[in-house]
């Protein structure tokens, strides 16, 4: 697990808002702390109201889970620690959205995770594909996601596949579960590299919306 740990620099704190800065744990210094699901919905409602121990305790029980999401995504460690970084700014921002009613605490963060990292893949397009890891692999890192929750995304995310249709789909999947580049794609389906590169922008922004849902 240790190698998807985030390096965040301690003495860089999260920006907030335009007043305040919150200091966080190095990870390494202050592993995962496992807390049950009720105080994770109970440390995101005082976030809300602007407690910044409260964002801290957030952070500290699910940096390293979020990190390994977005660092699965983009295949990249310092592309992933920056995305981390605004990932725990929107959540500062967006803690109020939370609605326990609606999904468990660590599925929404999850979510903003994973739709965040999909905006920066999407905005790098330009990044061999191949560089990027496994986008649909699951989590085996023993973090805060229950089994029958891991399961829940594996679903959203298999739908979401399945509504880009069949064209679509086999070049979203060839491309990041098989790593396959953008020319091996395009020798594979007898497309133009620029179809497979239009398809694959689209695919992401659908699997985003779909997840976002």
């Amino acid at each position: 697990m240790g190698e998807l740990e985030p390096k965040l620099d301690p003495q860089r704190p999260i920006a907030v808002n335009s007043g305040a800065a919150v200091g966080l744990s190095h990870p390494h210094a202050t592993r995962a702390r496992s807390i049950s699901n009720q105080q994770l919905v109970d440390a995101l409602k005082f976030t809300a109201r602007g407690d910044q121990a409260a964002f801290r305790r957030v952070y500290a029980a699910t940096s390293v889970k979020l990190f390994g999401v977005i660092f699965r995504i983009l295949g990249r460690r310092d592309v992933a620690e920056d995305v981390l970084q605004d990932v725990y700014i929107r959540v500062w921002q967006r803690a109020g959205e939370f609605n326990p009613a609606n999904a468990s605490p660590i599925t929404w963060l999850v979510t903003i995770a994973r739709n965040r990292a999909l905006d920066e893949a999407r905005r790098t397009t330009t990044r061999p594909l191949d560089d990027c890891p496994n986008l649909f692999h699951g989590s085996n890192d023993g973090t805060l996601l229950a089994d029958h929750e891991q399961n829940e995304e594996h679903h959203r995310l298999l739908a979401c596949l399945e509504r880009l249709g069949p064209d679509m789909k086999e070049v979203v999947v060839l491309a990041y579960h098989y790593g396959m580049t953008r020319e091996e794609i395009a020798r594979r389906t007898n497309r133009p590299v620029a179809t497979v590169q239009a398809w694959l922008r689209q695919g992401l922004a659908q699997v985003k919306d779909g997840l976002g849902q």
